[in-house]
């Protein structure tokens, strides 16, 4: 009986002897990564701002070029508006893309200025609500906020 005893406290010393991690420190592992989440999800929805940013601005340059081509070929007149350059001859460009900031809705444009001799292509910008005009001083007017991103012939964006 002795002998068993014995063994019973053999296993139970060894059974001790298995550690895994405490309640506390689970908590604390927890917590540590709680707060590197929070230090790097902000950077990373800013990088993907940026990276949104650089998109519009890409993609209005190529509309910016695409527009002063129709210029040049249909008797120095700029187009009604940006999906008349999917169906000219010569083929200016197949589609016009969307506007990053507002899936599913294109770039805004709009013509101004005396003969409308001058556009602006714009993109509703991280704000998602930003829009710009031709005023009568034949200059970009940005007539919703400041944080639509343009290109334009009669005006340059400084921002964002």
């Amino acid at each position: 009986m002795m002998a068993t005893r014995g063994m019973n406290i053999k296993k139970e010393r060894e059974m001790r002897e298995i550690k895994g991690f405490t309640l506390i420190e689970l908590l604390i592992v927890i917590a540590v990564i709680s707060i590197l989440v929070g230090i790097a999800l902000p950077r990373f929805r800013g990088m993907q701002e940026e990276g949104l940013i650089a998109q519009a601005k890409g993609e209005l340059r190529t509309l910016q070029t695409a527009v002063e081509s129709y210029y040049i070929h249909n008797s120095n007149a700029y187009p009604n508006n940006l999906s008349t350059l999917t169906s000219q001859t010569p083929l200016i460009v197949n589609t016009i893309p969307d506007d990053p900031f507002d899936p599913g809705s294109s770039y805004g444009y709009d013509r101004g200025g005396a003969n409308n001799q001058y556009y602006v292509i714009y993109s509703d910008g991280p704000s998602g609500n930003g829009s710009a005009s031709i005023n009568a001083g034949n200059e970009v007017a940005e007539t919703n906020g400041t944080s639509c991103i343009y290109v334009s012939n009669a005006d340059t964006d400084t921002s964002p």
